[in-house]
């Protein structure tokens, strides 16, 4: 048996129950891994070797006038080895800082994933050759060593499981076993671009580096192995760090972070970020979050990372989507629109912040019912009168209110302070307000003269 079909079984037996999706562009790589697959399913030697449900994903970018007719071959191939193939459209436009190859490359595994609708296995025909390659192109990023490991066998993709098991093959046993099975295949004509640079590194570097040292794939691909490893270690030492210096689940105490090493302080901002997929910092965002860790105790100062934010209150250092300002936004709410609490009332908040369900109780419906049994998502108040205006909105004029858990009154501004409220969490609090009177703060308290006694109509409130 071929390496390369002798790579696939090993890849493919580990996990014998998922689904297989299989990438395929029509290029030679994508053939071979076609070929060799159909080969084995179909063969009565090796098919209870693969015993997964087997089929085809082909990804037309559009970017190239043979789209088409790459199309039309990838149906034609699958029909020949009786593969069912989905092919998926797509449309990918160049934005500004961001390369065409980076965007088509997210395009083409967004694709992948949604031609299943279970996990699956996705596999692709990635060789040593593509690994020296994207190793090259990671140094010439400046990337640290989770960059420098470049490929990595197995990955996760969403719910997927995205494998590479010819990362040990070279592109030339690839083209000799096409060759030898007599296997047509297309050539993009965008491979011989010297614009991209992935294409400048396999027509232009690797040739010279090849002539003066004939084995440097094989020793980058050791040297990606030994970044691989290093990473691993630092993963094990971010996990430990990790657990010193949570807080809560998207924010870190400041007092541990403060203990850490710039390196290891580095290395656990990273790893936190990679557990959420989220984009890498620069080194200039970690030098600057670091110092920012130590502002005065009145700042609440805040780095981007991305589209995201960190932000420090008080000892924690919290990580926060780009909020939007929504202290504009109001809306009226009209609760006896139909027959007299028939019907919920939605509202749906800005900027993400979900949903809010209003239901009228009527008077013979009170029996029983009382704030005790109520989660951190529900309220209940007094119902307001039919003349009473009823509004939501996200800012206010600082009245001084009674919250339900006080025995005295104090302005809102102190009140959601002692709360211990994020500054930016209190720009994103639906403020509940009769006429021009303030009622409660969704989520957090219901003043107390508004509070649900039992013995009147009332109005439950569940966040959603």
């Amino acid at each position: 048996m071929h390496a390369i079909e002798q790579a696939l079984i090993f890849a493919i037996n580990k996990y014998p129950k998922m689904p297989l999706v299989i990438a395929y562009s029509g290029g030679v790589d994508s053939q071979v891994l076609l070929y060799a697959l159909a080969k084995l399913k179909h063969a009565k030697k090796t098919a209870h070797l693969i015993p997964q449900l087997m089929s085809v994903c082909h990804v037309n970018h559009g970017l190239s006038e043979n789209a088409e007719q790459w199309q039309i071959f990838a149906k034609q191939q699958c029909l020949q080895v009786n593969l069912p193939i989905t092919v998926c459209q797509i449309k990918v436009q160049a934005q500004p800082q961001q390369s065409l190859e980076a965007l088509a490359r997210d395009a083409r595994y967004q694709a992948l994933q949604s031609t299943s609708t279970e996990p699956s296995i996705i596999i692709t025909g990635h060789h040593c050759d593509d690994q020296a390659e994207t190793f090259l192109l990671a140094l010439k990023r400046g990337s640290g060593l989770k960059g420098l490991s470049a490929m990595a066998t197995e990955a996760q993709l969403g719910e997927n499981l995205l494998i590479r098991p010819l990362l040990n093959i070279s592109r030339k046993q690839v083209v000799e076993y096409a060759n030898a099975h007599d296997l047509n295949w297309v050539e993009d004509e965008s491979n011989k671009d010297t614009r991209f640079d992935r294409n400048f590194i396999r027509n232009d570097i690797m040739p010279l580096l090849t002539k003066r040292w004939p084995s440097v794939v094989n020793t980058i691909n050791r040297s990606s192995e030994h970044c691989r490893e290093g990473q691993q270690l630092l993963d094990e030492l971010a996990r430990d760090d990790l657990k010193a210096c949570q807080h809560e689940l998207d924010s870190l105490a400041v007092t541990e972070l403060n203990k850490l090493s710039v390196a290891r302080f580095n290395n656990l901002i990273r790893y936190f970020l990679a557990l959420r997929q989220y984009l890498m910092p620069s080194t200039e965002q970690l030098i600057q979050l670091q110092q920012q860790l130590n502002a005065n105790e009145d700042k609440n100062p805040a780095v981007k990372v991305g589209g995201y934010f960190f932000r420090r209150y008080k000892n924690a250092l919290y990580l926060t989507a780009d909020l939007d300002d929504i202290s504009a936004w109001r809306v009226s709410i009209d609760l006896f629109k139909d027959s007299y609490g028939d019907e919920k009332t939605l509202v749906k908040l800005p900027d993400n912040l979900g949903e809010l369900q209003f239901f009228s109780i009527h008077q013979a419906q009170c029996k029983g019912v009382d704030n005790k049994g109520l989660n951190s998502k529900e309220s209940l108040l007094v119902l307001p009168t039919k003349t009473q205006k009823v509004t939501l909105r996200f800012s206010h004029d600082n009245p001084t209110c009674l919250p339900d858990y006080r025995h005295h009154s104090r302005s809102l501004k102190k009140v959601l302070q002692e709360l211990n409220i994020p500054p930016w969490q209190r720009k994103r609090i639906p403020f509940l307000y009769y006429d021009d009177v303030f009622v409660a703060a969704i989520g957090y308290f219901v003043c107390q003269e508004y509070l649900f006694k039992g013995n009147e109509a009332g109005l439950k409130i569940s966040h959603e």
